[in-house]
């Protein structure tokens, strides 16, 4: 069985895409926290950009086919931001509670038209021996909460309120997450392109 490498080492994200991607004829593999790979400096200008830059580096790496994603959330009222920074948005040194909490207290007060996010996630895939590049994005519209809720998710899924589901991201179920996130949506188109390019 061919493998891909998922190049993350969110064991979160490691098994979202694991199960996501479970009936391919591959063998998913998270990265091996063993090894000491050098940082993938994401100094792209799109999640498209950052995701092919990280997919490519591991992939000459390790000389494996490798799966990456870049994704992040981008707030109206922020014009756009935290977006690319997402994972670094408001320093280095803080956790994803510090992070979503300084999301809240931008916010507060504000009313729910000025509330407008999505969530935005492109995944690529770089295959060294067929010379293949494949990208995928998925959106997922949604508000930013008045306070965090829910144990599920990561990230800043407890303040990412979805109006359909009267829930934020983090009190619906993997299998719910899966069919309407981000990257469940960009792990379809996903699923599709890597069965057309490997039949």
């Amino acid at each position: 069985m061919r493998k891909i490498i998922i190049g993350s080492g969110n064991q979160h994200k490691i098994e979202e895409i694991k199960a996501f991607f479970a009936e391919l004829d591959f063998d998913f593999e998270g990265l091996d926290p063993e090894l000491e790979l050098p940082d993938v400096i994401e100094d792209g200008k799109s999640y498209k950009e950052n995701a092919l830059k990280k997919a490519r580096q591991r992939a000459k790496e390790l000389n494996e086919i490798v799966l990456a994603d870049d994704s992040g959330l981008s707030v109206d009222y922020l014009d756009g931001a935290p977006g690319i920074y997402s994972a670094r948005f408001g320093g280095e040194d803080l956790n994803d509670r510090d992070k979503y909490l300084k999301i809240l207290e931008i916010l507060k007060g504000q009313p729910e038209s000025n509330r407008k996010a999505a969530f935005v996630s492109v995944i690529a895939l770089v295959d060294p021996f067929k010379n293949i590049e494949i990208t995928a994005e998925g959106r997922c519209e949604g508000l930013i909460a008045e306070e965090p809720a829910g144990e599920n998710g990561f990230g800043y899924d407890p303040i990412f309120y979805l109006p359909e589901y009267k829930k934020t991201m983090a009190q619906i179920s993997q299998e719910e997450k899966n069919k309407i996130s981000h990257r469940g949506r960009a792990l379809i188109k996903m699923k599709r392109k890597i069965k057309e390019s490997y039949n």
